[in-house]
């Protein structure tokens, strides 16, 4: 493997990202010069070197191999976190090593875990970082290998691929370079439209644009220390709603319902479910607040819970209320949420609704075959039969995946964390989704973990955001063939 041609183009993707930590001082700038200032700028003339040193001193090389291509990713997304430290770390505050890292990570990988305790104190200028940071994330690095790297021919798809499972890409049905115009297309659209219509219910333009950022990446940092429940409008939480929802779609099958084609949203199996069944947790999660008393009405019960369903199935963490307090049927349905997530082909994380949908058909398959032993049963999506590997594959990483969970719960109560806290911690982690439950809730943070339990959340975002076999990959490249 040439390291030499992988350092030049994880440079390029550096270049990306100092550009947007001189936005960032930008804003700084025009708010009177604040205290992000500085640190931003330093920061992005220290990571402008680091992406330049690689451009101006290695030569254009080839072809990419499979193991350049893998080696090309990761490393930006591994480079990128590393440098998305640099201005919280030269900023202070609550900033140590851990937690810079921590927070970059989180933004990055659109987890929107957080160990700020004051999130209000952070100047404008770092306030903007750290959605921007959720924004690059959301579109994540099949932008940088798309766009970025356009050069790279058959390896553009083997690239493309650690962040667009086989099973979205059969819902894109269209061309590497077509499906990179549909990506930004759709996830540029959607975040403008998104900032206009949180403007217009009544948030001012810094925080429209912040909350959009998060809300398309599907992400979950907010510039308020209460979230989204800070603003307490019902219009502001209503527009979040629509657009956090509409980015846990595929962005295949949004782009086909805008342009009119068959595989739309409301024709498409794996929507349908999605749609239907985060609806029907929402009608019980609400009943189950209303009938408990949780709050004075059925329209307040409404108000939250409805909020609260979609915050956590698209994996955005946002919050407007505490759900610690909740239900224990509410809270059982929240963490299988958790864990299921949003559509594949989306910005949202988790395990994702397609994949629990054919997990369904297969058991179903399997108790037709014990009735009739000599019928040939197919799994069907959409009416077209699944490709044995695509199904198998499926169910192996769902195997996979709660393994994850399972290893970080045990390390996170290994290291003193009570039980609930490392259980939902571990799936927040994992899925992307940020807020957990116990001293990890909807209104809390991760200040108070032990660092070993923040290390190891740290590596479960980025699991979870790379589809685990990604990375793993990745540190297996010494056998690789």
């Amino acid at each position: 493997m040439r390291i030499q041609t992988v350092l030049r183009y994880i440079g390029m993707v550096l270049l990306f990202e100092s550009a947007f930590m001189l936005l960032s001082a930008g804003i700084s700038y025009l708010n009177g010069v604040d205290s992000g200032f500085t640190p931003l700028l330093l920061s992005f003339l220290l990571t402008a070197l680091l992406g330049s040193f690689p451009l101006i001193f290695v030569g254009k090389g080839g072809s990419m191999t499979s193991k350049e291509s893998y080696a090309i990713v990761i490393g930006a997304w591994l480079a990128s976190c590393f440098v998305g430290m640099f201005p919280f770390l030269l900023w202070g505050g609550e900033f140590s090593v851990i937690n810079a890292w921590f927070e970059s990570v989180s933004g990055f990988t659109a987890t929107g875990a957080s160990i700020l305790n004051d999130i209000e104190a952070l100047p404008k200028g770092l306030l903007f970082w750290r959605s921007v940071t959720h924004w690059i994330g959301g579109v994540g690095v099949v932008m940088f290998a798309l766009v970025i790297l356009p050069m790279m021919g058959r390896s553009r798809m083997t690239m493309s691929s650690l962040e667009i499972s086989s099973m979205a890409r059969d819902n894109y049905r269209y061309r590497s370079s077509k499906i990179m115009q549909i990506l930004l297309s759709v996830y540029l659209g959607m975040t403008v439209v998104c900032a206009v219509a949180l403007k217009l219910a009544g948030m001012g333009w810094f925080d429209a644009v912040n909350h959009a950022f998060s809300a398309i990446a599907t992400g979950g940092f907010s510039t308020k220390n209460a979230s989204v429940g800070a603003f307490g409008s019902v219009w502001v939480e209503i527009v979040l709603i629509f657009f956090m929802f509409a980015s846990s779609l595929h962005y295949g099958i949004i782009y086909a319902t805008i342009i009119g084609r068959k595989n739309n949203i409301f024709r498409t199996e794996a929507a349908t479910f999605y749609i239907k069944s985060t609806a029907l947790i929402c009608l019980v999660v609400t009943l189950s607040l209303w009938l408990g008393g949780t709050y004075g009405g059925f329209f307040e019960s409404l108000r939250h819970g409805v909020f609260q369903v979609v915050a956590i199935v698209t994996t955005s963490g946002f919050a407007t209320a505490d759900t610690t307090v909740w239900p224990a049927l509410a809270v059982c349905l929240l963490m299988w949420l958790s864990v299921q997530g949003g559509m594949a082909g989306s910005t949202s994380g988790g395990l994702k609704s397609d994949r629990v949908l054919i997990a369904g058909k297969l058991i179903k398959a399997r108790i037709r075959q014990q009735q009739h032993p000599n019928a040939i049963i197919r799994i069907k999506n959409n009416g077209v039969v699944q490709d044995n590997d695509l199904v198998n594959f499926a169910i192996l990483y769902v195997v996979i995946y709660g393994c994850t969970i399972l290893g970080g719960t045990i390390i996170n109560a290994a290291c003193g964390v009570d039980l609930t806290t490392a259980f939902s911690a571990s799936i927040a982690s994992t899925g992307n989704i940020g807020p957990g439950f116990g001293a990890v809730g909807s209104l809390d943070n991760y200040s108070s973990m032990p660092i070993v339990v923040k290390v190891v959340s740290t590596l479960q975002m980025l699991l979870g955001r790379l589809e685990i076999f990604g990375l793993i990959q990745f540190f297996l490249m010494k056998w690789w063939k």
